[in-house]
């Protein structure tokens, strides 16, 4: 029986081998497309940062507040108004109470008028004589007839009322330019503020300070 060959190892066939597979798997990882890569989803934005985000999409790029000479200067606030207190207001609302509706109290002489509702407190009088309360509105009765000026005055006061003004001024002049340089308005004014639906709408009234218009004015307190 003839003996049977065994086949030659060739170890460099198995080293050609292993270099042809090792060439198929790299060509095969770059023929593959490239995978994914995982990114972790954001935070949900929190409401403060909604609001920054909407505010800044409203009014664009905000430039900050520079300090320095261009700062605005602080300015205090102005002074409360003469006779605006809890407590002035309380004694006028007491006087309205206690005032009657009957004949006012008048004085005058060439230089002044004045009159009061009866039974007033004497306290807000003198107040009013020294234009302790805040002057609201003011109306100019220059250059008008009698009856004008009644009609005016009349609105006026009526409009200051339902504004809930207290005091207000009524310039009426001096009759300089009157016939016989009389003051024939301010005659008449005493009156219509003294008598018939205007006295109904007044608690006092008193000739102007100089600085106010003097004996060409007169301060009216109004009711409420």
């Amino acid at each position: 029986m003839a003996k049977q060959d065994k086949p030659f190892n060739n170890p460099f066939e198995k080293l050609k081998l292993e270099q042809e597979k090792a060439e198929k798997a790299r060509k095969a990882e770059k023929a593959r497309p490239p995978a994914a890569r995982f990114r972790p989803a954001a935070p949900a934005p929190t409401r403060e940062e909604d609001d920054s985000a909407l505010f800044l999409q409203s009014v664009g790029e905000v430039a900050p507040v520079r300090v320095g000479a261009n700062r605005a200067p602080v300015t205090k606030p102005p002074p409360p108004a003469r006779g605006s207190d809890d407590d002035e207001e309380a004694l006028l609302q007491l006087s309205e109470l206690v005032a009657g509706s009957g004949t006012f109290n008048l004085s005058d002489s060439d230089e002044f008028i004045e009159g009061a509702a009866p039974g007033l407190d004497p306290q807000i009088m003198r107040k009013l004589r020294r234009g302790d309360y805040a002057l609201q509105a003011h109306l100019d009765l220059h250059g008008l007839t009698r009856a004008e000026a009644k009609e005016q005055l009349e609105v006026f006061v009526r409009t200051a009322q339902q504004r809930h003004f207290r005091c207000v001024l009524v310039v009426h002049g001096r009759g300089l330019h009157s016939k016989d340089q009389l003051p024939v308005l301010k005659e008449s004014l005493q009156s219509w503020l003294a008598r018939g639906r205007l006295a109904k709408q007044v608690l006092a009234f008193s000739t102007a300070l100089p600085t106010d218009g003097g004996a060409g004015a007169v301060y009216v307190l109004l009711r409420r």
